[in-house]
């Protein structure tokens, strides 16, 4: 069987990361994705480090597989190419500030009447509508607006940002999310339409249920280091030589912990008798546990801890999640030009694994490819249009 989105065409006027993380997890589903970029400049993050053999990996990393086509979108010209392009295909994905695309007469009221099966996904720092949709936006803005940075970290220390991007990456993975329901829903109403995506309200919707408790408790959330904020203990504890972390969701796995680690009379002291009144006297609990823990190392207490039945692990740094044999196991690292890059983490038994991603485009590498195939462009039109400018 093939992919599931094979036939699939996807225009991809986006750049970084929110737009493009989109883009590869519909590409990784068996979508054509071509990416438009301006001629020899491309995509800035073609510029983001590391790199290898002066090719960004920053930018392979969320571009491999795709094709570049390279178009000027400030002349008639290439704005009549895409036109052209936008009549063949099925999504539009960009990512720019809301109102640049009409600017452009390429927003969604002027496109669709070209293609009214078009489907046409925009993300934005804040969405295309509201007081503040003009305003610009990075993942750290909407980390800090969208509350989460408010929660992470310490009570001691300052504001702490998720060590990865989450804001772009969880706008990508609602902007694919709603691709594909879009398609889906084309298939019933034979109509496109436009999805509008705010990294904001990813944000919001990310949040757990940090929202009701704050209007039970009447206090917001605040950082808690690694603990939950409703299970315990459901947190990291230091061992003689290294941190490690259990997760005792429930009271039967808190009278498993109770009796591998010899304290079967807690299973009975009042103060912890239910996880609510467990995480009310949490620190206690930390204290008593931190005591007993700092006898043995790390790896003792997985052995101990896990083969009693109650969940735990090592804090992994990156280079032990790239030895993980799990991670292996689960083609979770594939091979592109001799380096690692995360692999397709949705497996689904039609889907065939891949063991090998092809490497990102070079701006513009595919344009009479592209050209031929779609508009049918002899190469000597091509030609004529690079020395112009226009590609």
């Amino acid at each position: 069987m093939s992919a599931p989105l094979k036939g699939i065409k996807i225009i991809d006027l986006t750049r970084v990361l929110a737009g493009p993380y989109a883009t590869m997890l519909l590409y990784d589903m068996g979508a054509e994705v071509i990416k438009i970029e301006m001629p020899g400049k491309g995509d800035d993050s073609r510029a983001f480090g590391p790199f290898k053999n002066n090719e960004s990996l920053y930018f392979a990393s969320f571009n491999r597989g795709k094709k570049s086509l390279s178009l000027n979108l400030k002349t008639t010209e290439g704005k009549e190419i895409l036109k052209a392009l936008i009549a063949k295909a099925d999504v539009l994905v960009e990512n720019f500030r809301p109102g640049t695309m009409e600017k452009l007469s390429l927003g969604y009221d002027d496109l669709k009447k070209i293609n009214p099966k078009l489907i046409y996904a925009a993300t934005s720092g804040f969405g295309h509508t509201g007081p503040d949709s003009a305003l610009p936006a990075y993942d750290i803005l909407v980390q800090a607006r969208g509350g989460i940075m408010s929660m992470t970290g310490w009570s001691d220390t300052p504001p702490t940002r998720v060590g990865c991007s989450f804001g772009d990456l969880a706008a990508g993975l609602f902007t694919a999310f709603g691709v594909v329901n879009a398609l889906y829903q084309r298939t019933i109403s034979g109509k496109g339409q436009k999805i509008d995506i705010s990294m904001l309200d990813c944000q919001i919707a990310l949040l757990e249920n940090a929202i009701v408790r704050y209007q039970i408790q009447g206090i917001a959330p605040e950082p808690l280091g690694n603990r939950h904020p409703s299970l315990a203990p459901f947190q990291a504890f230091k061992a003689k030589d290294k941190y490690f972390v259990i997760a005792v969701g429930n009271d039967t796995l808190w009278a498993k912990l109770c009796d591998v680690l010899n304290i079967p009379e807690k299973k009975n002291d009042q103060r912890y008798l239910t996880n609510d009144l467990r995480n009310s006297n949490v620190n206690e609990l930390e204290k008593e546990l931190t005591e007993i823990f700092k006898t043995k190392n790390a790896q003792e207490w997985l052995e101990i801890i896990g083969n009693a039945g109650v969940p735990c692990s090592l804090i992994n740094d990156i280079a032990d999640v790239m030895k993980d044999k799990q991670v292996k196991a689960r083609n979770m690292l594939v091979d592109m030009l001799g380096i690692k890059l995360p692999g397709n983490p949705v497996k689904m038994s039609e889907l065939q694994e891949v063991k090998e991603f092809p490497p990102p485009p070079d701006v513009g590498g595919d344009n009479s490819q592209i050209l031929a195939s779609w508009l049918g462009y002899t190469q000597d039109y091509i030609d004529n249009l690079t020395q112009k400018g226009v590609l």
